[in-house]
């Protein structure tokens, strides 16, 4: 039964619905608007486009993968931080079945810079706290990182590392934990 739509959070959540239920093409205006039981003019007021609609969607999408749980022990030593980076990415993968690809490369080969600008943001934030993890992590020597080798530019690899695993769908973190105990321990 559907219900009737009252914030643009409930919009996300009916296009993520579609998405899962349905795949990609399943988000558009009209499709939205049916599942949510509400007019064609009501998804207008929140978005102003179908692009604006699937850039949100898009990057809600990223957000409820990577949302950071309230158990923060994933967040305790870089460690346990990529193998939750690796659960997410495999949970990602098996909510919304070639989203990363067909989105990512969606977004680079045709000028949607709205959409590539938002998926920056959400990688961005990722990078952000895979760099908060490294800084506070004891574990790590003393001297692991300098002026040339920093904080940034090895959450930048360990992300792209990832980010390729993802593409590979190879959701065994094992040879990335090896480069972080052999790079930093």
């Amino acid at each position: 039964m559907n219900t009737v739509v009252t914030s643009k959070e409930d919009i996300l959540k009916t296009s993520r619905n579609l998405i899962r239920q349905q795949g990609w093409p399943a988000v558009n205006i009209r499709s939205v608007a049916a599942a949510c039981g509400v007019s064609v003019g009501s998804i207008y007021n929140y978005f102003d486009s179908k692009a604006a609609l699937v850039c949100a969607t898009v990057e809600s999408v990223w957000y409820e993968i990577f949302h950071r749980p309230e158990d923060s022990a994933a967040f305790q030593d870089t460690q346990s931080c990529i193998v939750w980076m690796y659960e997410r990415i495999e949970y990602g993968c098996r909510q919304y079945p070639g989203f990363f690809t067909l989105h990512a490369l969606g977004f680079m080969q045709e000028d949607k810079s709205d959409g590539k600008r938002r998926m920056q943001q959400v990688w961005q934030h990722i990078l952000d706290e895979l760099c908060a993890v490294l800084e506070q992590d004891a574990g790590i020597r003393r001297d692991a990182f300098t002026e040339t080798f920093t904080v940034e530019g090895f959450a930048d690899v360990l992300f792209s590392l990832m980010l390729s695993a993802l593409l590979r769908q190879d959701y065994d973190p094992a040879a990335v934990l090896e480069l972080v105990r052999r790079t930093l321990y």
